[in-house]
């Protein structure tokens, strides 16, 4: 990153309603269709990009129960939607969540690659691993690959991709009409790749693209989540409840980075985040507590700690009788590590399954809740203090998105905290990170130097 280090933004639209906001489409200004409608996605978009947001981050699972948020029962795939958004954006970063378990490394990386080359160096893939075990029953699988097969897979896959990405170097196609030379040959590279998991030929059938790569985010928090961020991601969306949490992981992944022989520097670290902003703080805080009850209820909620659990059914059980701790085997190739710190409050609390529901319901009050002034100077802490180098923020209700652009967003760009127009054409020059160099360039030149 950049000396001159500065606030990295990135918006999350939910459409109809995620986790934790099943009820968000009961909005006057959200369509009931909003998450099918690139009629919807678009204005958010355009709305993100004149803010001079980052990036556009779409998240995707692949298995859905009756029990699922609106948002995730009937939505557009990712790459998809994004292709799209990048007709009717300019400078703002298009990030998509994909999964290397149920996805082929040729087919991906040429789908990732084809929306950068459309976007003029705009992409950025978010690598996940699927904790929806049901997912396998879509892709003929009779069960979730497990923790170690699946983070064994995503790095053997994200070096994958990147070779893939390198079939080409940056001045392989000549297209001389003069001499009649469209390709210099020894610019395309097969890969010839046998791994532990995957074998593939190449070269990938795509040209470079401006940034010469997509940008690789990762959002896993478990260990091997962790270890597989700093080891290959170039961006980590994450979650953070203070900005002590925030500090302790930012520290940790940063660490993680150096042990791998990476510049922390080349990290970005972007915390999740839901503002809400009013003319006061206490207004702010009645919204948000206004939010927590009109847009989720006790049964979404259950469903939510069900989805971390392999969407075991909790139902089944005597809401009054203690948690059953014995669902956490079920989460042994789902979202495990949350379904470990739902246990484990469960346990040490003595709580039974409805108090275990209520405890996540009755969480604290937000850190980015209260008037422009005071969200704008939260931002400002949490950055400072090395919390995080920019955030993600929830596009939820359109009214609290508009305050975030419209008031905290000037108050950021008075302090000089964030830019007041893009500098970069690519989404890795507006997140301050270099140009994906090709390997095969590189290698060359040190074999001419040294010659």
């Amino acid at each position: 990153m950049a000396n001159d280090r500065t606030i990295k933004l990135g918006v999350v639209p939910y459409g109809a309603g995620g986790p934790g906001s099943y009820q968000l489409w009961h909005d006057p200004e959200i369509p009931g269709d909003a998450s099918v409608s690139i009629d919807w996605f678009a204005g958010v978009a355009r709305a993100a990009e004149q803010a001079k947001f980052d990036l556009i981050f779409i998240v995707d699972s692949q298995f859905i129960t009756p029990h699922s948020p609106p948002h995730y029962l009937n939505r557009l795939e990712p790459l998809t939607l994004l292709s799209a958004l990048a007709t009717h954006t300019s400078h703002l970063g298009l990030v998509g969540t994909a999964t290397t378990s149920y996805n082929s490394p040729f087919n991906l990386a040429r789908r990732f690659g084809s929306l950068d080359l459309i976007s003029g160096g705009r992409a950025g893939w978010n690598v996940v691993t699927s904790g929806d075990p049901g997912a396998a029953g879509n892709f003929g699988l009779e069960e979730h690959y497990d923790y170690d097969t699946r983070y064994g897979r995503a790095q053997e896959y994200v070096e994958l991709a990147r070779a893939l990405w390198d079939s080409y170097e940056d001045d392989a196609f000549p297209r001389d009409r003069e001499t009649g030379v469209f390709l210099d040959p020894s610019k395309q590279h097969a890969l010839h790749h046998r791994g532990e998991y995957f074998s593939v030929a190449g070269p990938l059938n795509l040209q470079r693209s401006p940034q010469g790569q997509p940008v690789i985010f990762q959002a896993g928090d478990s260990d091997q989540g962790r270890d597989l961020g700093a080891a290959t991601a170039e961006g980590i969306f994450t979650f953070a409840p203070s900005v002590e949490a925030g500090q302790a992981f930012y520290d940790d992944l940063k660490t993680r980075a150096r042990r791998f022989g990476r510049s922390p520097d080349d990290i970005v670290i972007m915390p999740g985040i839901n503002a809400i902003v009013a003319d006061t703080d206490e207004e702010a805080r009645d919204l948000e507590q206004h939010f927590r009850e009109t847009d989720h209820g006790f049964d979404h909620a259950l469903s939510d700690i069900s989805r971390s659990f392999g969407w075991y059914d909790f139902r089944q059980h005597d809401l009054d009788a203690p948690f059953p701790v014995e669902a956490l085997a079920h989460a042994e190739r789902s979202f495990y590590t949350q379904a470990q710190k739902v246990t484990q409050l469960a346990q040490e609390q003595g709580l039974t399954l409805r108090e275990t529901v209520l405890a996540g319901r009755r969480r604290a009050g937000g850190p980015f809740v209260g008037s422009a002034t005071t969200v704008a100077d939260r931002l400002q802490q949490w950055f400072e203090a090395r919390a995080a180098d920019g955030f993600l923020v929830d596009y939820s209700h359109p009214a609290t998105f508009r305050r975030f652009a419209g008031e905290v967003v000037p108050l950021l760009q008075e302090r000089g905290l964030f830019r007041t127009d893009y500098t970069a054409d690519t989404l890795r020059g507006n997140l301050g990170l270099p140009f994906a160099e090709n390997r095969h360039t590189v290698a060359r030149q040190g074999v001419e130097q040294a010659g």
